[in-house]
């Protein structure tokens, strides 16, 4: 009884020992930011770790990795990049040089990209007098905030880890096909909230929803004028058009400044809510904004 104790003790020992090595040596794919993994874990599932650059709260269009982020990368079996986002922009190139033989995937491929002329002339049309943030590349990145985009991502991901581990393909398209029906029901939840709506005009300080908002028939006013701090005067000129507009919603986001956004919810009477565009839980969130618009509360 003893000894049978002493191998019983030792075996346990020796699993704990190899499930430890086994999530050490576990499958690594690398996405730049939280509503990225959200795509790639749903798809993955048990098959590979997702690790994400950007931490939730900091903005992708400036952070600058950690040299312990910038070794994670280095581990991954391959990175998946959203497409034009400013991390991307400033440091995939050094991602490249440093890791050749790193396989990168975009997973924004195909995606009908609303560009930042397209926007201005859109601008002149409605005359709204307001100008949008000015991405790096000239790109609006933020694909994930829309349906389109949301499917987009996930065909993408599901070629990448197909590529990456081609024994497990029925796997994967058994949790992507789970996926799309998880975006659908989405879509389904935000059009029952956005369709009865008659003013269909909101305010954000950086332009987060520009895809959001086209797909659901919405305006999008920016408290930011070309990347910087609006004067006084687009101020007045925006309280005006929101006014006009009869905006109902001030959208806050946590890694902006405030401050107007406060000024401009005073000025107009509109409600202040905060969102994350860049949550993890990527539905819940664009249905947390949907709710807003429709009666002014999150849930």
């Amino acid at each position: 009884m003893k000894y049978t104790g002493i191998y019983i003790l030792l075996t346990a020992l020796l699993l704990l020992t190899a499930c430890g090595g086994k999530l050490a040596d576990g499958k690594v794919v690398t996405v730049t930011i939280e509503p990225q993994r959200f795509f790639a874990e749903k798809i993955a599932g048990d098959k590979f770790a997702i690790h994400c650059v950007v931490p939730s709260g900091q903005s992708p269009e400036t952070y600058d990795p950690t040299p312990k982020q910038m070794v994670q990368i280095g581990q991954s079996e391959a990175y998946l990049q959203i497409g034009y986002i400013g991390f991307e922009l400033v440091w995939m190139q050094k991602i490249r040089e440093n890791n050749p033989d790193l396989k990168i995937f975009d997973v924004s491929e195909g995606m009908k990209f609303v560009k930042e002329t397209e926007e201005e002339e859109h601008e002149h049309e409605t005359d709204d007098g307001h100008h949008h943030h000015h991405h790096a590349g000239g790109i609006d990145p933020h694909i994930w905030s829309s349906i389109e985009g949301a499917k987009v991502i996930a065909w993408n991901t599901l070629n990448a880890f197909i590529e990456l581990d081609k024994e497990n393909t029925e796997y994967y398209w058994k949790n992507y096909n789970d996926l799309l029906a998880e975006i659908d029901k989405t879509e389904t939840v935000i059009k029952r909230l956005l369709d009865p709506l008659t003013d269909r005009t909101f305010i954000i300080y950086h332009p987060a929803l520009t895809y959001f908002a086209d797909e659901f028939d919405l305006v999008q006013l920016c408290i930011e004028m070309d990347g910087k701090e609006p004067s006084p005067a687009q101020l007045k000129q925006l309280v005006t058009t929101a006014k006009e507009h009869h905006a109902a919603v001030v959208f806050i986001q946590q890694e902006f400044d405030q401050k107007n956004a406060e000024l401009i919810a005073k000025e107009t009477g509109c409600r202040l809510v905060k969102i994350n565009p860049l949550d993890y839980h990527w539905n819940t969130e664009l249905i947390q904004i949907a709710k807003a618009l429709a009666d002014g509360e999150t849930y």
